[in-house]
C-alpha cells in the first residue's frame, strides 16, 4: 500500500483528520501520521492552517480482540 495525502482547511484538527481518515483514532493513527510528516508536530495540531498537505500512512493493521475465558 503506498501513502496518500490530504490536504486541511483552515482550523482542523490532526486528531479530527485522523479519525475521519481511518475511521478510529485506536492502533496510534495520530503518532503514525505525526512520524510520517517531519516538523508537523512542531505546528498547532489543534488549528492547522489551511492547504497543509499531510501524509496519510496506509491504516494500521486490524487487531480482533482476544476473546476473554471466563
Amino acid at each position: 500500500m503506498s501513502t496518500t495525502h490530504t490536504t486541511t482547511r483552515d482550523g482542523e484538527r490532526l486528531d479530527l483528520i485522523c479519525h475521519r481518515w481511518y475511521g478510529t483514532l485506536a492502533g496510534r493513527t495520530v503518532e503514525r501520521v505525526l512520524e510520517a510528516n517531519p516538523g508537523l508536530a512542531n505546528r498547532d495540531p489543534a488549528a492547522l492552517p489551511s492547504g497543509t498537505v499531510i501524509a496519510m500512512p496506509p491504516a494500521p493493521p486490524h487487531q480482533t480482540p482476544k476473546p476473554r475465558i471466563f
